[in-house]
């Protein structure tokens, strides 16, 4: 697959040791394809699935926001970091006198709802600046927390300080905290030192391809099929094709509206009495 005018989802397994912007370039290179975009970063340490779009399918990629994504990871017990994982700088060492069953409870009182407070070595950004820029000069910027939830983080196996697990979680997640949140509940400390990304909702990264040996793309359906799906007639889909507004349908959230051919036409929500595109794919590029 390499043309100008590819369009789709593609799916890439990321090595560890570049960021989720060098798999791009990667990609950007390898199809000729200059619109290229991601759902959901990993840092350079982890590995695993991202879900790409290319063209049009970039518009796309913020519906797969809400997905929960799996990850197998390990974290150490007994040892703090200032970025919470393994490249950062150690901060804190202490003993590790814990049970197996105890780190079981710390790690099941973290499912659920919860508010979770980016790290500071992180993208987000504050005041347009990223939190991982600010804290390399030594500045301690705090981003807002966001309501996170996790829906399983079940551990698999331990062997002595280092602890194997499974999680499943909503995007905006940050697993190093999770980690870094059971060690102070042991009150040990913890760091994450290896993360895989195994899927984003119903894409799994055994359907993946490094990011130089791009595979085959995904249609663009495929990016709101969790969605609700509307088919409309010939004439409601001219209307849409145009951004136009159309009559409420009752359907809660966004939903993609298709034509009678089955296309994917545009994304709309209801707003009171009329239906408004949230987007239009119709002449898009």
């Amino acid at each position: 697959m390499s043309s100008p005018a590819a369009e789709g989802l593609l799916l890439i397994d990321k090595p560890a040791g570049i960021t989720s912007h060098d798999a791009v370039a990667i990609v950007r290179r390898t199809t000729e394809v200059k619109k290229v975009g991601h759902a959901g970063t990993l840092d350079p340490m982890a590995t695993g699935l991202l879900v790409l779009g290319l063209g049009r399918a970039t518009r796309l990629l913020r519906f797969l926001g809400d997905l929960p994504k799996t990850y197998e990871g390990t974290f150490r017990l007994g040892v703090e970091t200032n970025t919470l994982d393994a490249e950062g700088d150690m901060t804190g060492e202490s003993p590790v006198a814990v049970t197996e069953a105890q780190v079981v409870r710390a790690m099941a009182a973290k499912l659920g709802e919860s508010s979770q407070t980016p790290p500071a070595f992180s993208a987000v950004k504050v005041g347009g600046r990223p939190l991982y820029d600010a804290a390399r000069r030594g500045e301690m910027l705090r981003a807002e927390p966001r309501t996170v939830r996790i829906d399983r983080f079940d551990l698999i196996e331990r062997n002595g300080v280092d602890v194997d697990f499974v999680a499943v979680v909503s995007g905006g997640t940050y697993v190093r905290v999770l980690a870094a949140d059971v060690g102070s509940a042991l009150g040990c400390g913890a760091h994450l030192t290896r993360l895989r990304r195994t899927a984003i909702g119903p894409f799994a990264v055994e359907d993946a391809s490094p990011p130089d040996e791009a595979g085959d793309l995904l249609p663009l359906e495929r990016a709101v099929a969790h969605l609700p799906r509307l088919e409309l007639e010939p004439e409601e889909a001219r209307v849409a094709r145009h951004g136009s507004i159309l009559g409420p349908t009752g359907i809660e959230g966004p939903y993609a509206v298709f034509d009678p051919d089955g296309a994917l036409v545009a994304i709309y929500r209801d707003d009171g009495p009329k239906a408004r595109p949230e987007m239009v794919l119709a002449g898009l590029g």
